[in-house]
């Protein structure tokens, strides 16, 4: 179990000291011209600590003061952990940015946070952010990799490695004058939100701690120990999923972080790294399903025959003695070879950021991939509730609470949650906190409910619920989900507030034809209610991207940002 620290720095240093020469941060740098194969390099948990410390006096010495806040632009890689532990160890506030931000996003996070300094990793990443940065009238840059200018009008750059080295830092002074508690500001993390400017939401140490202590708790009394567990971080550190799952976590367990190259080149990173623990978002599992599909369509034969007995008996709801030699056939068969193309050795695939599919979760679950579903909020830093072997896993929950979180259900069916994991409110935001913060409750606006066994499950979004001119109360992403999962539809947004009925809109996979996603629909249609059924939908210009502001980091569709550029097309289609 996590013992218990009064804020994130300590921990870190804590186990710094304990682990000293061991890896700690991995990464593949880019292979230079004439080299075959660029091989992954470790920073030492000791070499951590002391660049940690050296960047911490180095900030205290630029004239960064207490409860500063510090912008944070860079991509997942060494540097961005070190940054954030650094930010925090000079008694300043980390302020996570995506690399996806354009000129005006950066200008909004700078503004409103009141930043004092930017941290930015590459030239094409400050791109974007110098003509914001120079608006803003904050006058400090730290570039991770060098850039031409030491200086951009009244902005002053500062060479990072240059920092490091011209401070040099003794890391257990550093360690013993941390004084920030618990209830102290940590990073303020702006929600990418699937609607509206993003808010900034204050995550304390406390809250990003409890996180760590319940997801601590689930992997030692659910899962076999090993000497070493193993993360592959891939989603963006600037969301509050991946900055809690996908490094504080390893930190508390005392782990090592291999920080992936791409999305390309994921499947051929998770074989190299073999992890024991990823924490994903849904989007990846459905695309993982689609390449295992395909190689087993390509495969045919036993390879088909194999697949489709192991997704029967998951579906059954209760197995006998009869089903013993073929779950044996499949443990000698072709679950090791899925095993085999997660490394080998991992514990569990954790989903969050957004709902996953209970089919898409049952075909790993059938194949032998331990898939934990969580549930969480950026407001709850961010894991509410997790699915765990020992409550017994089922797909269509998100599972219990963690250890230390409560949750009860509205009159309304809105899902409240308290603890030490919730938020103390948004920055600068006094209206919007009331709103969502009330009597130590936080509403989350999601819809759902407790089973029998204290799982939660979530039946959708409160904001994002379609009411038709009937009344009826929908729910689009359970119809969004199953669209999907249709081999001729690449992604699915589904509209009808206030109308007789639902429409679509379409991403057909390459080469589809309108033909063919209609039968698609209407095979998805024989499963639902009359008002759940898609009456007609129309084909996108283009997939939704982050590129084009479409989805979120998280691959969430932004609602809004599709109907303001499909509304007058989708309107038609209620015209005869």
């Amino acid at each position: 179990m996590l013992e218990t620290f009064p804020n994130l720095v300590t921990m870190f240093f804590a186990r710094a000291e304990a682990k000293g020469d061991a890896p700690f941060l991995w990464h593949k740098p880019a292979a230079s011209e004439g080299d075959a194969k660029a091989e992954w390099q470790p920073l030492s948990w000791a070499d951590a600590a002391r660049q940690v410390a050296a960047l911490a006096q180095a900030i205290e010495a630029m004239g960064l003061s207490k409860g500063d806040r510090i912008v944070l632009v860079s991509e997942n890689r060494p540097e961005w952990c070190i940054a954030d532990l650094a930010i925090m160890a000079a008694g300043c506030v980390t302020v996570p940015a995506y690399i996806t931000n354009t000129e005006r996003d950066h200008g909004h996070i700078l503004d409103d946070s009141g930043a004092c300094a930017v941290i930015v990793s590459t030239p094409k990443l400050a791109r974007a952010l110098l003509p914001a940065l120079a608006r803003s009238g904050c006058e400090r840059l730290i570039a991770i990799e060098p850039l031409e200018q030491a200086r951009i009008g009244a902005i002053k750059v500062f060479d990072w490695a240059r920092l490091i080295a011209e401070h040099p830092a003794d890391v257990a002074a550093c360690a013993a004058r941390q004084t920030a508690g618990r209830e102290d500001l940590a990073c303020i993390i702006y929600t990418s939100g699937t609607g509206g400017a993003p808010r900034g939401v204050r995550q304390h140490h406390g809250a990003i701690l409890r996180n760590v202590a319940g997801c601590i708790t689930i992997i030692e009394e659910d899962f076999p120990r090993t000497e070493q567990e193993i993360f592959l971080s891939l989603l963006p550190l600037s969301h509050a999923y991946e900055h809690s799952g996908g490094q504080y976590l390893p930190i508390g367990l005392g782990g090592q972080i291999y920080y992936a190259e791409s999305i390309e080149k994921l499947a051929a990173n998770i074989e190299e790294v073999r992890p024991t623990i990823m924490v994903v978002v849904p989007r990846l599992f459905e695309l993982l399903r689609a390449r295992i599909l395909k190689a087993i369509e390509k495969q045919g034969g036993l390879s088909q025959w194999l697949l489709d007995k192991a997704l029967a008996l998951h579906a059954k709801e209760e197995k006998g003695l009869a089903d013993k030699p073929l779950d044996l056939l499949l443990g000698a068969t072709i679950r090791p070879k899925i095993a085999k193309r997660f490394g080998g050795r991992l514990k569990a695939l954790v989903s969050g950021g957004a709902p996953l599919n209970p089919q898409v979760g049952g075909f790993f679950s059938a194949l032998g991939v331990t898939l934990l579903q969580g549930y969480g909020q950026t407001e709850a830093a961010p894991v509410i509730a997790c699915n765990r072997p020992r409550a017994g896993i089922r797909m269509d929950t998100v599972g219990p609470p963690l250890e230390g979180v409560e949750v009860r259900i509205a009159e309304d069916g809105e899902i409240l949650v308290r603890g030490e994991n919730v938020m103390h409110g948004y920055w600068r935001n006094a209206g919007e906190s009331a709103r969502v913060l009330k009597d130590g409750w936080l509403h989350t606006g999601d819809i759902g409910r407790l089973d029998e066994a204290g799982r939660l499950i979530i039946t959708d979004r409160k904001k994002d619920i379609i009411v038709n001119d009937k009344g009826d109360n929908i729910a689009p992403q359970r119809i969004e989900g199953m669209l999907t999962l249709q081999p001729e539809i690449m992604q699915a947004a589904i509209f009808g507030d206030r109308r007789p009925y639902l429409v679509g809109l379409i991403v057909p996979e390459a080469g589809v034809d309108d033909a063919s996603v209609a039968m698609a629909i209407d095979r998805v249609n024989a499963g639902l209610s009359v008002t759940e059924r898609v009456r007609r939908f129309l084909t996108a210009d283009e997939p939704f991207t982050t590129d084009n502001g479409e989805m979120t980091p998280s691959l969430k569709i932004r609602r809004h940002v599709v109907r303001e550029r499909y509304g007058a097309r989708l309107d038609g289609l209620y015209k005869s």
